[in-house]
């Protein structure tokens, strides 16, 4: 259902504003785009309201890995599942399936919420029941993006969507903030019930996306294939293994911010808020970034460089005994986290058949899934030493281990030359 035809081919002399924004003046990629902001925009506002809620409940920081761990859980093992189906059904109905799946999670919280029944070990549930909805969804929305764009845009498109969702981890918490203080928790959680219908809406406007994979064979057989897919693609596993060792590690500091705002800093939901949002200002600056940068540049070296800048800058955002301070390390550093994540993907994208991409696109859910899964030896430790010893460790490891995978991988070294392959096919 490709209306790549809509994009006129790229001038010589073409601007980064016009290289970036080229995508969105394809119909159908715009509405995805539209339902993108709306979910992510909820999503974004839940990651302030829920861990607060849950930090709130029970005074312990280790509530928020376990509530973060019930999400990724499912997330984890049902990916590959949610990666076979978008391959071999349409990606927009699934899309839409589990965004209604994930409304009503929601409001069950929402009504547990409001006549005051909420309890700690309903939201264990909650997240749980968001997790398995995750996978379901998010390799669909990560593979239809081929269905509307051609692959030499499919670099920039793919920035302008993470862009987009780095926008929404922005404006969310801060947005969620001020509701909570305007209107209440209560008035903030059905603010994004009502982005989440929305984003369901959008999605069903946006035409039949048939699946890549004519298949014969049974669904747990496709998502063997995939497995089989990574073992026979050796470069293209690395990529996926080297993308999760900071997104393990050194990305679960966002689960702990509430110990930060309050334990450390003593600034309350409106200090979380801004913490938040400046690391959503970072990501988005990051992946805006990639969205505006010549496809045709080394990748391996930016990825590298990306890595130093976020673990080292958020090593000293937790070790800063300032707020503010902490505010704009935060901001820096997940400038070079969001440059990371962004090549990573995009580079993987690049390079895989679309027969495999949105199986392919599942084993990224881990990227997701880990930073929650992180969170818990992250909390675990926090409730021990502290906040700042925890996530500070914990960046040293990621930039240690990420180091010794580049030196030790020469098939991740030649990463370069097989996009460049990539591209010049296209």
């Amino acid at each position: 259902m490709s209306e790549s035809n809509e994009s006129a081919p790229a001038a010589p002399g073409e601007t980064r504003w016009r290289r970036a924004t080229d995508s969105l003046r394809n119909r159908q990629f715009r509405r995805l785009f539209i339902g993108n902001l709306a979910f992510f925009l909820a999503m974004g506002g839940q990651g302030l309201i829920r861990p607060w809620i849950a930090l709130e409940l029970t005074d312990d920081p280790f509530a928020l890995g376990v509530t973060g761990a019930a999400m990724a859980l499912p997330m984890f093992f049902l990916s590959p599942l949610g990666g076979a189906l978008a391959d071999r059904v349409d990606r927009r109905n699934l899309i839409a399936g589990a965004l209604s799946m994930a409304l009503l999670t929601e409001a069950i919280i929402y009504v547990l919420l409001v006549t005051d029944r909420i309890e700690f070990w309903h939201l264990v549930v909650g997240s749980a029941c968001l997790g398995a909805c995750f996978p379901l969804q998010m390799p669909a929305r990560a593979a239809i993006v081929a269905n509307l764009v051609e692959r030499k845009r499919l670099g920039a498109a793919m920035g302008v969507n993470m862009t987009g969702m780095n926008l929404t981890q922005m404006v969310g918490p801060a947005l969620a903030g001020m509701l909570a203080s305007g209107v209440g928790i209560e008035g903030a959680y059905a603010f994004n019930l009502g982005l989440y219908v929305i984003a369901i809406g959008a999605t069903f406007s946006i035409g039949s996306a048939p699946p890549a994979l004519r298949s014969t064979v049974s669904l747990l057989e496709n998502v063997f294939e995939g497995f089989r897919y990574l073992r026979s693609d050796r470069m293209v596993a690395l990529l996926l293994l080297f993308g999760l060792v900071p997104q393990f590690l050194a990305m679960p500091f966002q689960q702990v911010l509430p110990v930060f705002a309050r334990d450390v800093w003593g600034v309350g939901p409106s200090g979380l808020g801004i913490l938040s949002t400046s690391v959503g200002i970072g990501a988005m600056v990051g992946s805006m970034y990639i969205a505006t940068r010549d496809q045709q540049k080394a990748r391996l070296p930016l990825m590298m460089s990306s890595l130093v800048v976020f673990c080292v800058l958020i090593a000293a955002f937790a070790l800063s005994g300032s707020f503010w301070l902490g505010v704009a390390l935060a901001f820096a550093g997940n400038i070079g986290g969001s440059i990371f994540r962004t090549v990573n993907n995009v580079a993987i994208q690049l390079v895989i058949p679309d027969e495999v991409r949105g199986r392919v696109s599942s084993f990224l859910m881990m990227s997701v899934s880990l930073p929650l899964l992180g969170g818990l030896p992250v909390t675990w430790v926090t409730r021990t030493y502290g906040a700042p010893t925890a996530v500070s460790g914990a960046c040293v490891l990621a930039l240690v281990l990420g180091t010794g995978f580049v030196l030790g991988s020469s098939s991740l070294r030649r990463v370069d030359d097989r996009v460049r392959a990539k591209l010049a096919e296209s």
